[in-house]
């Protein structure tokens, strides 16, 4: 008897939610197939009925990221009064929270995932560019001016680099250092401190 649509998409959903949480801790050639189905609870044998390969299963966990339904415990807001503030604003300050820095499995692809996707297929660099997008149109959105978008750009680099370094280091309080300074200039940035 064959599945019904409800049950493979919910198959393919486990699969994602384990690729995505498995890559972010270990990267992409730390993860093979077998792990993540098996983390995911099911056969390996299943996963040819889902993707075609590992590098389309790495570009679906990338973009996951974007359309997940419930926020990461780092996204969501802390104090009411946080929903006051700008949108693109509470993105920066929970970006930047201990929660993120600390949160391996549920982190934005753009600092887990970074060092991978250099080494990627066109599928996945097409995928961590969609987020990188959509990180950009965010801040855009809140900027005004005729260099909104160069300013856009920059503020998503500084997010990004702050992050990766904050998470590269070995010194937690010079991680902490990183990722209160780049927090920091991003508000100083657009005003929003």
């Amino acid at each position: 008897m064959p599945y019904s649509p409800e049950h493979k998409r919910d198959t393919r959903e486990k699969i994602l939610e384990s690729a995505r949480r498995l890559f972010n801790r270990n990267g992409y050639s730390g993860v093979s197939i077998e792990e993540i189905m098996s983390h995911a609870g099911l056969t390996h044998g299943g996963f040819y009925r889902h993707f075609s390969g590992k590098d389309e299963l790495y570009a679906a966990a990338v973009r996951q990221f974007l359309c997940k339904k419930a926020p990461a415990s780092w996204q969501k807001p802390r104090k009411p009064s946080v929903v006051t503030r700008p949108r693109a604003q509470r993105i920066v300050d929970a970006y930047f929270s201990r929660e993120h820095l600390e949160n391996r499995d549920d982190c934005c692809p753009m600092i887990g995932m970074g060092c991978d996707v250099q080494r990627g297929g066109e599928e996945v660099k097409a995928a961590y560019q969609e987020v990188v997008e959509q990180m950009v149109k965010v801040f855009r959105d809140h900027l005004k001016g005729p260099r909104a978008h160069d300013r856009a750009l920059a503020l998503v680099a500084l997010c990004v680099g702050g992050m990766v370094l904050a998470r590269s280091v070995g010194d937690p309080d010079l991680a902490d250092d990183f990722r209160r300074a780049a927090h920091a200039e991003v508000l100083r940035t657009t005003s929003w401190n």
